[in-house]
């Protein structure tokens, strides 16, 4: 994949998180998500490309949608050049964590993966189990999703070198994680327990400074995908398992996704049954203050200021990058 599309696509993460910064702690997520996925559409439309949108943001949140299915990028207007284009798939969450920036709690951001098309698994908008760490639990290659929660916080603890007590677990704060919580506890190691932000918990697990060193529990299938993209790009680990029976609509859905999913949908699903291929990105934006991405910064002279981080499969680096706008009279800040 060429580094100027990604960079284009740099672009739309950024211009997402500014659109939905602007709703920092006014308690109004619906318009925030409004205004990052309307700021997403237009910009990814700029694009001489043609994207397909292959997970969305869904429902679940009553929230608009860049829809599964939707055609984005400027080729798709241009008969000539769509006949010779290369197609893309892109997964997208453009405000993760929309009641993280209604409260201007840390970690909310905005999130895509692109990928050729077809790399990217279309997940169903269901639950699903996931395990995510580090490069050097990966290396192990003992973790996994069936294994109980104190194994493999034992095969971390050996692979980062430290006591399990020392262990820092991630999950999200939900009843169905109950159990799970008191496991972990058992166990001797660590929790750390977050409002939202699934992709976050997960990525984070494997990237050193967040304080988060396994992420364990259910959250929604295409955020896994999300998340197992910049995993894979940072040699992490990740594998996940749809759960239906946690979802109120988990009968018809699992219907749906027997007549159409080419997986087993009762299966582990390793990183490699979500993510197809090793030409892939992952491109976050942060939204507010966070452990791995500072928010949007508003400069009084009328400067932006975003931080992002790009990782990118294909060569396997990672890049932390700090973006100022410096408008009509805004000024740059060093």
């Amino acid at each position: 994949m060429q580094t100027a599309l990604i960079m284009q696509v740099l672009d739309v993460a950024e211009r997402a998180a500014i659109a939905a910064a602007a709703y920092n702690g006014r308690g109004d997520k619906y318009t925030a998500d409004q205004v990052a996925t309307e700021a997403m559409r237009a910009a990814f439309n700029a694009i001489p490309f043609a994207g397909r949108i292959v997970i969305g943001e869904g429902e679940r949140d009553e929230a608009p949608m860049l829809f599964i299915g939707e055609q984005v990028g400027a080729a798709w207007a241009d008969p000539e050049h769509i006949a010779q284009a290369e197609f893309f798939d892109i997964a997208v969450d453009p405000l993760e964590g929309t009641n993280l920036c209604a409260a201007n709690k840390p970690n909310a951001l905005t999130n895509i993966a692109i990928a050729p098309e077809g790399a990217l698994l279309h997940a169903p908008d269901t639950y699903m189990w996931k395990i995510a760490a580090g490069a050097a639990a990966a290396a192990t290659n003992l973790l996994h999703i069936d294994k109980p929660a104190a194994e493999n916080i034992r095969i971390v603890a050996e692979a980062l070198g430290k006591p399990v007590e020392e262990v820092n677990v991630c999950i999200l704060l939900r009843d169905r994680h109950e159990a799970l919580i008191a496991d972990v506890y058992a166990s001797g190691a660590r929790v750390r327990l977050i409002d939202d932000g699934d992709v976050f918990g997960a990525i984070a697990a494997a990237v050193p400074g967040t304080g988060i060193d396994l992420y364990l529990g259910a959250g929604g299938a295409p955020e896994g995908v999300l998340a197992a993209t910049g995993l894979l790009a940072i040699g992490g680990f990740f594998m996940g398992k749809l759960d239906f029976t946690l979802d109120k609509d988990g009968v018809q859905k699992r219907a749906r996704a027997e007549a159409t999913a080419n997986i087993d949908i009762d299966a582990p699903l390793p990183m490699e049954s979500l993510v197809q291929s090793n030409d892939v990105a992952f491109i976050a934006t942060g939204v507010t203050n966070g452990e791995m991405l500072a928010g949007v910064q508003f400069d009084a002279s009328g400067s932006v200021t975003t931080s992002s981080v790009v990782m990118n499969a294909a060569d396997s680096s990672v890049r932390f990058i700090h973006n100022t706008r410096r408008g009509a009279s805004g000024v740059i800040r060093f």
